[in-house]
């Protein structure tokens, strides 16, 4: 029941109808009986300075970041972590007595995930990540930090692309190339072909999003490679049709969003997360079984 002590948490976004993660935190919250609540925020670019300082200003304990804000957020925050910083984009913010520290578990999220729900060691092989963004930063150092051999970073602006893969090489000294969004370029299809993991991290397939081709051949991703989509609406995405057809192992955001969920909880709050009811409560929210 919310009353004049109960704690506020949220999450900042735009669009943000579609997040699952409302319904996820509250069920944690819930389960761990905590008087909070955690509730959607939609502040249009424009205002999204004055949306921070309204974390500050109305003692909100902390908040999600999700795109298109996640780099734009940094300049707005007071402090952040060593990962954040290495990143160079924000997926949480605390709130302590006013100072508002941005961290990120985007990318230890997906690796938890990899490890946990499909037993897939980063260390396995070469990865190809589609989009330069603020996720795909975090992805793409936090799996060069656990052990992958060499990264290919795949974006519509090569200059972005390029920018990622040379912060990544010297942050973790894992080889990254850079590739232009071009069905047609052959070192791209080779890489490719020796990758053992895929992962999807732009808006493409996304529910209400853009309906576009990925710039590989219609047999990738294919058997022996695990195709993982950081987009989880619609559940099955247009990357996981091809890539099942295919023969691939294939997985949407989800357990990333549940793992970033964990990590993010257990930083605001110092408790364990019960991650088999925020588990439960994501699937719920797709319509699917688990």
């Amino acid at each position: 029941m919310i009353n004049g002590k109960t704690v506020v948490y949220g999450i900042i976004g735009n669009p943000v109808a579609h997040s699952f993660s409302p319904a996820m935190h509250n069920a944690a919250m819930r389960e761990l009986g905590i008087n909070c609540v955690y509730v959607p925020f939609c502040p249009p670019p424009e205002k999204l300075g004055e949306a921070v300082a309204g974390i500050r200003a109305l003692g909100i304990a902390g908040v999600n970041v999700t795109v298109p804000y996640k780099e734009a957020v940094i300049p707005h925050l007071d402090e952040l972590t060593g990962e954040a910083k290495l990143y160079g984009a924000v997926n949480t913010i605390i709130n302590r007595r006013g100072v508002l520290t941005g961290h990120n578990t985007d990318g230890p999220g997906l690796i938890k995930a990899l490890r946990e729900d499909y037993q897939f060691d980063p260390g396995k092989g070469p990865a190809v990540i589609f989009g330069a963004g603020g996720a795909a930063r975090a992805i793409a150092v936090a799996l060069a930090r656990s052990g992958c051999p060499e990264l290919a970073v795949v974006n519509r602006r090569f200059e972005k692309a390029l920018k990622l893969a040379e912060m990544v090489a010297a942050a973790t000294g894992t080889q990254a190339r850079a590739f232009h969004w071009d069905a047609g370029d052959r070192q791209l299809e080779e890489f490719t072909r020796r990758s053992a993991l895929l992962v999807n991290c732009t808006p493409v397939g996304m529910a209400g999003g853009a309906v576009e081709e990925f710039p590989l051949p219609g047999d990738l991703p294919g058997k022996g490679q695990l195709a993982y989509d950081t987009v989880y609406n619609p559940p099955r995405t247009p990357f996981m049709v091809r890539g099942a057809r295919n023969g691939a192992v294939v997985a949407n955001g989800l357990s990333m969003l549940l793992y970033q969920g964990v990590l993010a909880l257990e930083e605001w709050t110092g408790l364990a997360a019960p991650v088999e009811v925020m588990r439960r409560e994501l699937y719920k929210q797709t319509g699917i079984s688990e």
